[in-house]
């Protein structure tokens, strides 16, 4: 009759498997804590390149502070005006000009890893909020330009400074449009009128 211990065993087992679930299921739904919409809403505007440059150890933290009133809403310096203008409608505080304004002030750049002195520490992989850089141990490491949000993070920790910042190539999705009477001199050396993008691209 051992067959009928093991099934006796096995009932045993599953009862409690089900007793144990059913537990898990109430506390879930008893001990629920409902997050905050405004924060959710924030935290979708958000560049979510987790730099810290706000002061806080990433975007959704920031985003929190934010919606319960304890941040300013100037301090996403990779979002720049644009950002700040949506925190400030959903919010519903003033805008204020941004404590940093140099990510509006000149084109974005991104970085550049000089790959003929790179030694392959692996440091500015760890550093990279956005894993935008790829390599591994001892081997030749690069940046995914798309990726890269330009926090410049991965810059100071390079023990070589193989690593530069560099203005964003040019291309059809990044292009913008020249400032009413802006004059040429204001304008990225890298600058290139609509015609020629969309010729390079046809």
């Amino acid at each position: 009759m051992d067959w009928i211990h093991g099934l006796e065993a096995l009932g045993i087992f599953l009862a409690l498997a089900l007793l144990f679930g059913l537990a898990l299921g109430y506390a879930a739904v008893r001990f629920k804590v409902e997050g905050n919409p405004m924060a959710d809403q924030i935290d979708k505007e958000l560049p979510q390149t987790q730099c810290g440059q706000c002061g806080f150890p990433g975007c959704r933290p920031y985003a929190e502070a934010l919606a319960n009133g304890e941040s300013e809403v100037n301090l996403c310096v990779p979002g720049g005006t644009e950002v700040m203008i949506k925190i400030s409608e959903i919010t519903g505080r003033e805008q204020k000009a941004m404590e940093d304004t140099s990510a509006d002030e000149k084109a974005k750049e991104t970085a550049f890893i000089d790959e003929d002195l790179c030694i392959g520490c692996v440091l500015c992989i760890k550093e990279c909020p956005v894993d935008a850089i790829l390599g591994a141990t001892k081997m030749m490491h690069t940046v995914i330009q798309q990726e890269c949000t330009g926090c410049e993070l991965c810059v100071p920790v390079c023990p070589v400074d193989c690593i530069e910042m560099r203005p964003q190539e040019v291309n059809l999705k990044n292009w913008q449009w020249p400032a009413p009477n802006e004059p040429k001199s204001a304008l990225p050396n890298d600058s290139k009128p609509l015609a020629n993008l969309l010729q390079e691209n046809s």
